[in-house]
């Protein structure tokens, strides 16, 4: 393959930029453009080394730097590897990445140096993919989540799976073709069995890509009560900051005032809500529906009540909205007496006490997200559906061993058991990288930054 040179560093002033060659002719490039105050030529640099010199282009100095050289196959991509670190101004960094060119270099396109990783053998598709969320996350417990990917969890679970697939598969082939050499007689009812068994496992794959999506995304989750129970103090608690105006005036908050903010470990994208009450207040009102369509489309809602205040027939209302609903009922203002009925709240399952003026609410908060979501009792080294192709390859796969298990079952010949396994198992290698078209791969790489 051609030589490819791109900035690795985000393209902005800083301290250092790096720019990163790969290929063939990487140290030969890198040699043209670094000329170490060892004197020492680049050629004869070891893996794993570095060297302080000049960065040049042609004859021309641009700067002093470091460069450093991996040597074939010990290097990200598998190939020879050399990365030039300069000071990170803007100007200089692109006039070093034009000496690589004019030495020879060809400019890397959006995620090649991962890519020649998968075609190199040093990443499989799924830690490739996960690459890009290791870049993106926004949150310690998806950063988490995403180097477990990196380091093969969701591989080592879908190669499990596939080797119970491939077993199936090869006793059917030896039934078929040699049926009189056979020592056991075939168990269907056994081989049921396991097909059922990996069912479970690919459902439970299927489970965790809601989980990832919240992980990656946030929790959408929407703040409602009537007028003046706190709710704007809480968003502004959660926040960190007075995101949402606070008054002691009825119908303040009209408009949905959004924010993302971390629970714990756990990204929520909050939404503060108007107060839901009959208002002849034409913009008061569209908030108020813009509340309800909000409680729709919420995966959480933090139903807040006033500890100090009887229910009221707006609070009523509310409930009756919650119907059905993932719930954290929030009883604030413990600050002040109590006369609140609390068994009028018996649809919540989960119900918290707080004071949202006390910023210890928010450790009450993040507790009861955690045991609502189940985030935080994921094993975050199991490995997760990170996104949808992943999520299409294992569905699909889980459909073809359900069609495998009905023609088991209803004494189809096993000829037709052997080519729905043998679906299944193209759509799981398709997941992992191991039997991918090109068309697939570029898909994947399409959303990688230049110089990764």
């Amino acid at each position: 393959m051609n030589t490819i040179a791109a900035i690795a560093t985000p393209l902005a002033e800083g301290g250092i930029s790096v720019i990163r060659i790969s290929g063939e002719k990487a140290i030969e490039i890198a040699e043209k453009v670094f000329a170490p105050v060892s004197g020492k030529p680049v050629s004869e640099m070891k893996g794993y080394t570095a060297a302080y010199g000049e960065i040049k282009d042609g004859e021309k100095k641009l700067d002093d730097g470091v460069l450093l050289v991996f040597r074939a196959p010990h290097s990200y991509t598998g190939e020879d590897v050399a990365e030039i670190s300069c000071h990170g101004g803007l100007y200089i960094t692109k006039r070093v990445l034009a000496a690589c060119y004019n030495a020879g270099a060809e400019a890397a396109q959006a995620g090649e140096f991962t890519k020649r990783a998968l075609l190199n053998g040093k990443l499989s598709l799924t830690q490739a993919e996960a690459v890009a969320d290791i870049i993106s996350a926004q949150n310690e417990q998806y950063l988490l989540c995403s180097k477990a990917q990196r380091e093969g969890a969701l591989y080592r679970r879908v190669r499990a799976v596939s080797e119970k697939i491939l077993t199936l598969t090869t006793l059917i082939q030896a039934w078929i073709d040699y049926p009189d050499e056979m020592e056991d007689d075939f168990d269907g009812n056994l081989e049921a069995e396991k097909l059922i068994g990996v069912i479970g496992e690919l459902t439970a794959l299927l489970d965790s890509y809601d989980s990832g999506q919240l992980m990656r995304d946030g929790v959408p989750c929407a703040i409602v009560g009537r007028p003046n129970v706190g709710k704007s103090t809480l968003m502004n608690l959660l926040s960190g900051t007075e995101r949402s105006i606070v008054t002691d005036i009825e119908g303040t908050t009209r408009d949905i005032v959004e924010e993302t903010v971390m629970a714990g470990n756990i990204m929520l994208r909050l939404a503060d809500c108007a107060g839901i009450r009959d208002t002849d207040d034409l913009v008061e009102s569209i908030g108020v529906e813009r509340m309800l369509k909000k409680i729709d489309s919420a995966s959480l809602v933090f139903a807040v009540f006033d500890g100090s205040r009887h229910l009221s027939d707006d609070d009523r209302r509310l409930m009756s909205h919650l119907e059905g609903k993932d719930c954290i009922c929030i009883i604030n203002k413990t600050d002040l007496e109590q006369v609140i009925d609390k068994s009028e709240l018996s649809q919540f399952d989960e119900i918290i006490e707080i004071s949202a003026k006390d910023i210890s609410a928010a450790g009450k908060i993040s507790e009861a997200v955690s045991r609502r979501t189940g985030l935080g009792r994921l094993d975050l080294s199991s490995g997760f559906i990170a996104n949808e192709r992943q999520r299409i390859c294992i569905q699909d796969a889980r459909e073809y061993i359900n069609q495998a298990l009905a023609a088991l079952q209803t004494g189809v010949t096993l000829d037709a058991v052997g080519i729905m396994c043998e679906n299944a198992l193209e759509r799981l290698y398709e997941l992992s990288g191991e039997n991918v078209s090109e068309a697939v791969i570029e898909q994947v790489f399409a959303r990688f930054c230049v110089g990764k």
